[in-house]
């Protein structure tokens, strides 16, 4: 099976909250592959919104995307964009 990997840094100020957690999750039940997030030793389903919160990945975090699947390639690309996209997050000061 295909395996694609991709390093992304969290760019929104918020970090990895619930919303962009949901966003993530949703995006990757897209796809059949099993993707994974990474952040140093921890690693967790894309899949699960729960287990994305536990990642506590703040604003400069790094995270690691890694997919195996016969779609991993374009489910990584979709991941990668959102992120970069900040989840739509305009960071506005309040």
């Amino acid at each position: 099976m295909p395996r694609v990997e991709a390093k992304v840094e969290i760019s929104n100020k918020m970090g990895l909250h619930a919303r962009p957690s949901t966003q993530i999750a949703t995006t990757a039940s897209r796809f059949s592959s099993d993707i994974h997030i990474g952040k140093d030793e921890m690693v967790v389903d894309a899949k699960s919104v729960l287990e994305l919160l536990m990642l506590a990945a703040e604003c400069g975090t790094e995270l690691v995307i890694t997919a195996e699947g016969d779609d991993a390639k374009v489910a990584v690309a979709a991941l990668v964009e959102l992120v970069k996209g900040r989840f739509g997050e305009l960071d506005v000061d309040a």
